[in-house]
């Protein structure tokens, strides 16, 4: 690793997964068998599509930063955990193999900057620089570039 490097984590669900892209995937049955708590339906991490430009900016970003998935998956969820490892594998391998996080607990990790979508799970507390995707400053993969780049 460049020792030169600043570190970048980067969150999963509405980040770089978009997470209702799963859901549309599911049947109305389920969804109701799971209402109010639809992150604990087996296999729905498996099923999201990244969301528009998230891949091709982990690739830019990867030749300036040194990066990292940093996410939470639900408790109550055990195949939330494997799905997450298996879509990093699918879309982005050649980015993030073998530097993934999942904890309830992001205020413990170390770097310069989170880019997430919620200030849940210690990303409020983060030490480095929230980077809140999703919010005015930062609405798109393409103005977190443009501040990144």
């Amino acid at each position: 690793m460049d020792l030169e490097k600043k570190r970048v984590f980067v969150d999963m669900d509405n980040v770089l997964v978009d997470f209702q892209s799963g859901l549309d995937q599911i049947s109305e049955e389920i969804k109701k068998e799971y209402d109010g708590r639809l992150d604990e339906i087996p296999g729905l991490f498996g099923l999201m599509k990244p969301l528009p430009g998230a891949i091709e900016a982990m690739h830019q970003l990867q030749e300036r930063y040194d990066l990292f998935i940093l996410s939470t998956a639900p408790w109550k969820n055990p195949s939330a955990w494997s799905d997450k490892v298996k879509w990093v594998t699918k879309y982005l391998d050649d980015v993030f193999h073998k530097r993934m996080i999942i904890t309830h607990r992001k205020d413990l990790c170390m770097g310069d900057y989170l880019i997430d979508d919620r200030g849940k799970n210690g990303t409020s507390e983060f030490k480095g620089e929230w980077i809140q995707f999703g919010a005015d400053r930062f609405p798109d993969w393409k103005s977190v570039l443009e501040y990144l780049l």
